[in-house]
């Protein structure tokens, strides 16, 4: 049983270094099972075993991308600042990665599409809007706020899926969504006005280059590959 348990966890280890790889280089939806068992040498019948669908890998990766996602963006956000202010940067980084990188946006709108993948940002995100704008809503418990995640996501999700262009360049864009969840979570529009001021005075495009760099980075020591130039 103990060499079955190691063969299993190296198997698995041979499936999570492929994907990430290939997800990031050609985009999830361009991933095939067939090219996935190809590259990692392993049984499909393994594979199956291990992950029945390709939604289970790329919960892996969703867990790997999100478990410090407002970290950068509290170290942005002086501490000094309302947190309403490290939530409007983390989402301005989010939606600013899916215009510098295709294979991001494919994986984002995936994960904000497919049925496990979104409850989990839905759990992951329930906690930091109660942090964030608890105070706004003083009656309201964790399902409240995962409730309003919901809808906040699927706002998320449409503006990530909705490319930049002439007629709707990137500060448009981060304007409508902020104003949008903002308004969702009821705040103040004096402060929604200053918080706007704040995304606008950053230069969010070096910013999210630099976040999407250190992702790669972890991601390949995370998952133990190396991503092609191209990508």
């Amino acid at each position: 049983m103990i060499y079955l348990r190691r063969d299993s966890s190296e198997t698995k280890r041979k499936i999570l270094t492929v994907c990430v790889r290939l997800f990031l280089e050609q985009g999830y939806k361009n991933t095939s099972v067939s090219q996935i068992v190809e590259e990692a040498g392993v049984a499909r019948g393994s594979y199956l075993n291990l992950f029945p669908t390709k939604e289970k890998i790329l919960l892996e990766l969703v867990e790997a991308m999100f478990s410090g996602q407002f970290s950068v963006a509290r170290s942005i956000a002086d501490r000094n600042l309302p947190p309403v202010y490290a939530y409007a940067v983390e989402t301005a980084i989010q939606i600013t990665l899916t215009e510098l990188n295709e294979h991001l946006r494919d994986i984002y709108i995936e994960a904000y599409s497919l049925p496990e993948t979104s409850e989990y940002i839905y759990l992951h995100t329930t906690y930091e809007l109660k942090q964030i704008f608890g105070k706004n809503f003083p009656d309201y418990d964790d399902s409240d706020f995962y409730e309003m995640e919901i809808g906040t996501a699927g706002l998320m999700r449409g503006y990530m899926a909705r490319k930049c262009d002439i007629h709707f360049p990137l500060e448009r864009k981060l304007r409508r969504f902020l104003v949008a969840e903002m308004r969702v979570y009821q705040v103040p529009e004096t402060e929604q006005e200053k918080v706007l001021a704040f995304i606008q005075s950053l230069d969010i495009k070096a910013i999210a280059t630099d976040v999407m760099y250190k992702l790669f980075a972890m991601l390949e020591m995370t998952f133990d590959f190396k991503l092609s130039k191209d990508s």
